[in-house]
């Protein structure tokens, strides 16, 4: 689908321009036009890249058919940007979802082409449908609030992260499962994943909040440098959460293992009880019931009686003297 809004001060707001109207509004040059390829073909997108707008081959290649992390190429004539959106999972722990955001900025338009929903741009799209002023700020306006509500998902996100976190910690005094090494690990490879999107993204920010490029005025640098200070102490959170969840698997495997030296502890312990029993049952054999014996003082009935009782007392004497020595 590809849709479209313009502002201009004689028109007003308007979003319902075809594309073959859209050379026509960019001479204007009081305009704002917003192009939008949301999930449109590319054979539908080509001719509105190449045509209407005349951006190079190279860079027309990058947006509809290579994937890349975030980065700036200055054409002098416009700006390509490859941003990255985030979308988590209904649980946090699952795996992180990336989706590319391709942006065109000009001096009065911005054309922005994405394969998959990306909830920030709609976001700022309904926005502007709802208030023309967004609009009247112009392009550069409308790239600066996309970038802004990209940052704002990406801190949802990591916040969404940092509680799963602590339910996790929780857990693991309380009742550690298998369960949770699996959502540690997958944890750890999202917050892998989220750095290695916001590093590169918060170098984009950077280079346009410094300036020097053509279609970004002064006035507007100010604005990117907001997001760049959004994304550098998303980045020192996610530092953060890396220890937290480094923190958390080696409580994980420190609980376990106490508890398995528990489980060993009450096992030796049950064993060491019953070991006078079998020193005593392996001795005389018990072969007090024999018709006939060589060592009748042996197998006597006070005899049995006092064998029995020692079975009886000595696990018993044997617990109280371990007690005694502190080893339970």
């Amino acid at each position: 689908m590809i849709r479209a809004l313009y502002y201009s001060q004689e028109r007003g707001l308007q979003s319902d321009l075809p594309p073959q109207d859209f050379a026509g509004v960019l001479s204007g040059v009081q305009g704002v036009l917003w192009v939008d390829l949301d999930q449109a073909p590319v054979e539908m997108c080509l001719p509105v890249l190449r045509d209407t707008f005349g951006f190079h081959p190279l860079a027309i290649d990058d947006a509809l058919v290579e994937s890349h992390s975030p980065k700036i190429d200055d054409w002098i004539q416009y700006l390509y940007l490859a941003l990255q959106a985030v979308v988590i999972g209904v649980e946090a722990w699952q795996d992180l979802e990336t989706r590319e955001l391709d942006v065109f900025l000009g001096s009065n338009y911005l054309v922005t082409y994405h394969t998959q929903p990306v909830e920030a741009l709609e976001r700022v799209w309904q926005a502007c449908r709802r208030d023309e002023r967004h609009m009247q700020k112009g392009a550069c306006n409308l790239l600066y609030r996309i970038a802004d509500e990209l940052a704002s998902d990406c801190m949802v996100t990591v916040e969404t992260i940092d509680d799963e976190i602590d339910l996790i910690e929780d857990q693991i005094f309380g009742d550690p499962g298998p369960h949770l090494l699996e959502q540690i690990f997958t944890l750890k490879r999202t917050l892998v994943t989220l750095r290695r999107i916001i590093a590169p993204q918060r170098e984009v920010l950077n280079k346009m909040a410094r300036g020097g490029y053509a279609t970004i005025p002064p006035e507007q640098s100010i604005f990117f440098r907001d997001v760049y200070d959004h994304l550098v102490r998303l980045y020192d959170i996610i530092d953060s959460l890396r220890d937290l969840v480094s923190g958390a698997l080696d409580s994980y495997l420190s609980v376990t293992s106490n508890r398995m030296n528990e489980v060993m502890k009450t096992l030796t312990v049950i064993t060491t009880l019953f070991m006078p029993i079998s020193f005593l049952a392996g001795f005389f054999g018990m072969n007090f019931f024999q018709p006939s014996f060589p060592f009748p003082a042996w197998t006597s009935s006070p005899v049995f009686i006092v064998v029995l009782l020692s079975m009886a007392f000595a696990p018993v004497g044997m617990f109280l003297w371990m007690r005694r020595r502190a080893w339970m």
